[in-house]
């Protein structure tokens, strides 16, 4: 049996990344914002930051395109 190659979560609109059981990644479709060596480290500091949302997953509604 093998075991799994590619460990992911998300948190807060973040995701974290594990490939092959080395260090943990934090990143979002564009950047990656920090290596940690535990789950434990990564999801700290993604939970440190403010919530991320990307630009193409907002939803446009008729109240934003009123001017204020």
């Amino acid at each position: 049996m093998s075991s799994p190659v590619l460990t992911k979560m998300h948190v807060k609109g973040y995701e974290l990344v594990n490939v092959q059981g080395s260090q943990w990644t934090v990143c979002t479709a564009t950047n990656r914002l920090g290596a940690f060596s535990t789950k434990e480290e990564a999801s700290a500091y993604a939970f440190a930051l403010p919530p991320h949302r990307s630009t193409a997953s907002r939803k446009v509604t008729a109240r934003s395109w009123i001017g204020n």
